[in-house]
């Protein structure tokens, strides 16, 4: 427990009072304000005090959290608009048919896992949700964004089982996925396209997203490509795990939503006080801590801790000592306590104090066994969701405690092994019936059967009533939406298309082609830029008169370059997200727009550009969210490569995100050299995801450096799309030199040294993805072992590379890149790349020092000549003496 909450536990107990009649009179006249005057105004008069009291100096610091006891009083408590019973059955039934789900999978196969006691903390939350707030998407709303507590996937796929949904062929399949009919272990859209709508399975991930998505409804309200006059506002739920909330990514954009006034957003924490291990905060309170977490980000916080059948013992505790004793105890007792009976929490917490016992004298075990937690109160829920939903100004958090594996008893019930449980023995099936009152025999429950009331039953149809009331089920995804027309590739990138030797870097190549995009008519709206914090770095300060930088309140200032071309320009209606030095809040900013097609029916077409090194391996989880949910966008890898960047030294320079872009299956990764190159890619990928609504998504390598444009070479665009093409021919070419990205006019180089000192003919070839090479490759070797009696295919790097004349690529990145197509290759293949750590320095000395510059080039194609037999060992003796080479100088990835 911190300093501060131990203090707030000195101050709720109490020390020695000196003078009770005065402490008495005090405490009257707050009284008789409330009754006189009502609750606000007594709530303004502690506020003046506590003001008071911290310019005396009296209290040197407010706070953070309020007393252990619900946010909303009984008093303002509204009668429940449901059928509550009902709701509780419901409840049960679908609590059963989880657990069974999860045992059935792990009798049949004991090493499928799954998890039984999360679903059963929150089956409550769920329902408050499902039966009252989340709403789907129908013609007069466009649905309501909810994130699923992953470890609560059981519970949807049960729930979704009631209402027809699912099969029960379905749930005996959970996680058996390969039978074609099975359910995935936890939300993932890419495995379940028409049901899951956000990944949650990666910790974390959730919280940000949600932000992210309601900011990003915002931006397309205020930007008018949505009807602003939607009422009631779609609104986005996210249920998460306390303990999740220890990922930084979990608190990463708390003031975002703050500072832009998101209300559309609502957190309920499932604040069972356990992660994965044991107690999340043994040793402290975690609910107290997040409501000073939240309270400080400047959220609303609502507190559900103590269910209704605790209100009879708050009205007869006048003295408080409730209060002071939940303040006093950690969430280590709270979980001892949790997981023991009624007895044991009759000695060892009401016992622990006279008057405490005194206010449960009347009580017997068993009804002090049954005070529930308010996490496992439909009314107490429900008035938290109402309250949520109807604040203005701010988002909401409701921090709803509970009990991890809630109704599994002395098997899971608030045990630290309790995340583990997958099994319950026979008796403990029957203890969970019997105390959800399920209407199954004892052998039903003993052999696990799943239980679904009769279709007409009151049960189906109150399910289907509530239901139908807010638009139909959820989770539902789409997968398609309107085609977007993609202008003429001529429109925007004649420059590069023959740009007549102009030079200039592939990144303003870039910029100048999406600034051309901008002003289409059609396809300009719907383009998202997004940097964070680098938009000058990468040229694009232009946008910010263009089209402006987005802002929910505009620009209440006048910017200090406001007498500039390019002076910075915040509006409400700007199009550039301009995200600060978040890379995490960047991507889910990307996301939100790249998976607009489906969460909102709009197809936008993100451009998320940055530092290539702050991209895959920075925030390579959140991108792997993004392959999971079906994105589809741009993402520009600026700076790219190890020497590139010179100057800035190790963090800064990317030898690896091609490496890492290779493992997600669905993004298409591209390391251009030319701008004509980089065209026909941004052509062909707006194509493949406008129009062709293809999923997947384009992450593209752009360099800073400047130089000479070529032309498009004539019919090389399908070749650019497939990785590889043909740049300089080489009649009787005894070497094949292949280069990308940066290294490419090194391999040019190269290519006329050899010819220049060494009289042998090189072939180039400019490899624009090793990674659609080595794919297509591993597809074409794939099919032709599957049909041995069939013609075998050749890929198109075989077809390219065909022959036994020595292969030579260099790239600006780690050598197992270009070593992707080595197996593809019949001949001599050597790769020089840019293993170890980056460093500082000028490009040409980076590039001599990671021997992967024209020189070095050189003598890897005469040394492979050498082996080869095609011409003497003295010539890479002599070129290494030519050159000034080392040999003995140690490798690069070495030092």
């Amino acid at each position: 427990m911190g300093s501060t909450q131990r203090n707030n536990v000195a101050a709720v107990s109490g020390a020695h009072d000196p003078d009770p009649a005065e402490t008495r009179e005090w405490l009257d006249a707050l009284e008789s304000v409330v009754r006189a005057k009502g609750s606000e105004r007594a709530r303004y008069v502690l506020n003046r005090l506590e003001a008071q009291g911290q310019q005396l100096g009296l209290i040197p610091q407010p706070q953070p959290f309020s007393a252990y006891r619900n946010t909303i009083p009984l008093e303002r408590q509204k009668p429940y608009p449901g059928d509550l019973a009902m709701e509780e059955r419901i409840t049960a039934i679908v609590r059963w048919n989880a657990l069974a789900m999860v045992m059935r999978a792990n009798a049949a196969h004991g090493d499928l896992g799954g998890h039984i006691a999360s679903y059963a903390s929150a089956a409550e939350i769920f329902e408050v949700g499902f039966n009252h707030f989340f709403r789907a998407a129908d013609e007069n709303h466009g649905g309501d964004l909810v994130f699923f507590q992953p470890h609560s996937a059981p519970g949807i796929y049960a729930r979704a089982f009631l209402e027809g949904r699912l099969s029960e062929d379905q749930l005996n399949n959970y996680r058996q996925e390969l039978t074609g009919n099975g359910l995935c272990s936890y939300p993932h859209p890419w495995l379940m396209p028409d049901f899951w709508q956000f990944p949650t399975g990666s910790m974390g991930i959730g919280p940000i997203s949600a932000i992210y998505q309601a900011r990003f409804l915002r931006y397309l309200r205020d930007r008018g490509l949505q009807k602003a006059d939607e009422v009631p506002e779609r609104h986005v739920w996210g249920v998460f795990g306390d303990g999740e909330m220890d990922e930084p990514e979990s608190i990463a954009a708390l003031t975002l939503a703050v500072r832009e006034n998101l209300d559309n957003v609502t957190f309920v924490i499932n604040c069972n006080l356990q992660r994965l291990d044991g107690p999340v905060r043994g040793n402290g309170q975690v609910i107290q801590e997040f409501e000073a977490l939240f309270t400080g980000a400047g959220w609303n916080v609502i507190k559900v801790l103590w269910g209704s059948d605790w209100d009879a013992l708050f009205g007869l505790d006048h003295t408080h000592i409730l209060l002071k004793t939940f303040a006093a105890t950690v969430d280590g007792k709270y979980q001892a306590l949790g997981a023991m009976d009624g007895l044991y929490n009759a000695e060892h917490f009401f016992g622990q104090d006279p008057e405490l016992k005194a206010l449960v004298a009347h009580m017997s075990d068993s009804e002090i066994d049954a005070l529930r937690r308010g996490g496992h109160d439909l009314r107490k829920l429900h008035a938290a969701f109402a309250a949520a939903q109807a604040n203005k100004g701010r988002p909401t958090v409701i921090l709803a405690k509970t009990k991890k594996g809630f109704g599994m008893g002395a098997a899971g019930e608030s045990r630290n092994t309790s995340h583990q449980a997958k099994k319950l023995d026979a008796s403990a099936l029957l203890a969970f019936r019997d105390r959800f009152s399920l209407p199954f025999s004892d052998d039903d429950a003993k052999s696990l059967t799943f239980y679904r009331p009769d279709e007409d039953s009151a049960e189906l149809r109150y399910l289907r009533e509530r239901r139908a009331a807010l638009g139909g089920s959820l989770p539902r995804r789409r997968r398609v939406a309107p085609v977007v027309t993609v202008p003429a590739i001529e429109t925007y990138a004649q420059f590069v298309l023959a740009p007549e030797g102009r030079e200039m870097s592939t990144t303003m190549a870039a910029v100048r082609m999406f600034s051309a995009l901008l002003k289409d008519k059609i396809l300009g709206p719907r383009i998202v830029p997004i940097v964070a914090d680098e938009a000058r770095t990468f040229g694009m300060s232009t946008l910010f008169r263009q089209v402006g930088i987005y802002s929910p309140i505009g620009q209440l200032y006048e910017p200090e370059d406001a007498g500039s071309m390019l002076y910075y320009h915040e509006a409400k209606d700007g199009q550039l997200l301009e995200e600060g030095i978040t890379e995490a809040g960047a991507i889910s900013s990307w996301v939100a727009a790249a998976t607009s097609y489906s969460v909102n029916g709009l197809p936008m077409l993100p451009f998320y550009i940055y530092y290539s090194m702050f991209g895959f391996q920075r925030v390579g989880d959140l991108i792997w969210a993004a392959a999971d949910q079906r994105s589809r966008g741009f993402l520009f890898g600026a700076t790219a490569g190890r020497t590139t960047l010179g100057g800035e030294g190790l963090q800064h320079q990317d030898g690896s995100s091609h490496m890492a872009a290779a493992t997600v299956p669905n993004c298409r990764a591209y390391d251009p050299c030319f701008a004509c190159e980089l065209a026909v890619i941004l052509d062909h990928g707006m194509r493949a995801m406008m129009e062709q609504q293809r999923d997947e998504f384009y992450y593209v390598t752009l360099m800073n450096e400047t130089y000479a444009q070529p032309d498009l070479p004539a019919d090389a665009a399908g070749d650019i799309i497939r990785g590889l093409y043909r740049f300089r021919a080489a009649p009787k070419a005894k070497i094949r030199l292949i280069g990308s990205g940066a290294i490419l006019r090194e391999v040019i180089a190269a290519a006329d040294l050899l010819l220049e000192d060494w009289g042998v003919a090189a072939e180039i070839w400019s490899a624009t993805s090793f990674t659609e090479l080595d794919r297509e490759a591993r597809d074409v070797a794939r099919w032709n072992r599957l049909h041995p009696a069939e013609t075998p295919r050749t890929s198109h790097v075989q077809d390219c590379l065909a022959g036994l004349a020595p292969v030579i690529a260099a790239t600006d990145y780690v050598r197992a890149y270009p070593q992707l197509i080595a197996t593809h290759v019949s001949a001599q293949m050597v790769t020089l790349g840019t293993d170890g750590f980056g460093r500082s320095d000028t490009r040409a000395r980076l590039r001599r020092f990671f021997e992967i510059d024209r020189h070095q080039i050189v003598l890897a194609s005469l040394d492979a000549l050498a082996r080869s037999g095609d011409i003497s060992r003295d010539k890479p003796l002599a070129a290494i003496t030519k050159y000034g080479i080392d040999p003995d100088a140690p490798p690069p990835w070495t030092v």
